[in-house]
């Protein structure tokens, strides 16, 4: 079964489990969206919408916030001014994994509606009339000031954690094409080692091409080959 949706301007044919890059949503990473202007049903019985399919739905997960390949925009006025300008632009987009495609009754409990980064979300909506309760809370903060020093000495005691984590990280800039920035881009997706990368199935390489915008970079390097040999030595 399948899906034809309609987000960003654009429509988009959708089964469960693909994965699915679309103009910015307003969702952070593991955030469940819901996608309600559905164009078309297919399957078995193919429903059409005028122009939507009412009651259908289809709801994702997000997987990342990315940013697309770099398009380069030249201008040049030849007469009277003679100028020239080179404009460069990387599109914000979300990765998101499909997870369901519902015919009827979309269920819209715990699911944010997607909508883009420019809008106001259903959830910063429903939030608003909570500024009312702000003189309770004053109250409640209103207690010995003894709890304090605990707070300190657990931000004390965070960058000591956060050092010892860095201390087993592995030299991810030894592997061929990793520079300081998309070693960033490993630690921050959680890959600190070379027995990890050496470790990686087919799906963890596309769902890390992804991540890092460089699909196929992984295989074209051979960073699983040159992580092995790390590894061992």
């Amino acid at each position: 079964m399948f899906a034809v949706l309609k987000t960003g301007g654009k429509q988009y044919k959708v089964s469960s489990g693909d994965m699915l890059r679309v103009e910015k949503l307003a969702a952070d990473a593991g955030e469940k969206v819901q996608f309600n202007e559905i164009l078309m049903l297919g399957g078995d019985k193919p429903v059409v919408g005028a122009p939507l399919v009412d009651g259908a739905a289809v709801q994702a997960e997000v997987v990342d916030q990315i940013k697309g390949d770099k398009v380069i925009h030249f201008v040049k006025r030849r007469r009277k001014h003679g100028s020239q300008r080179t404009k460069g632009h990387r599109q914000q987009l979300t990765v998101l994994r499909v997870t369901d495609i519902l015919e009827k009754g979309a269920d819209k409990s715990g699911v944010k509606a997607a909508m883009g980064a420019g809008s106001v979300s259903a959830a910063a909506v429903s939030t608003a009339p909570a500024k009312k309760a702000a003189p309770k809370k004053a109250e409640a903060k209103a207690e010995p000031k003894k709890a304090a020093p605990k707070k300190e000495a657990a931000k004390k005691e965070a960058p000591k954690k956060a050092a010892k984590a860095d201390k087993g990280a592995d030299d991810l800039k030894q592997l061929s094409g990793v520079g300081p920035a998309l070693e960033k881009k490993l630690l921050e997706a959680g890959v600190t080692t070379f027995a990890q990368i050496a470790a990686w199935t087919e799906d963890d390489v596309a769902a890390m091409d992804e991540k890092l915008s460089f699909k196929g970079r992984i295989e074209r390097e051979g960073w699983i080959a040159q992580a092995k040999e790390l590894a061992k030595g």
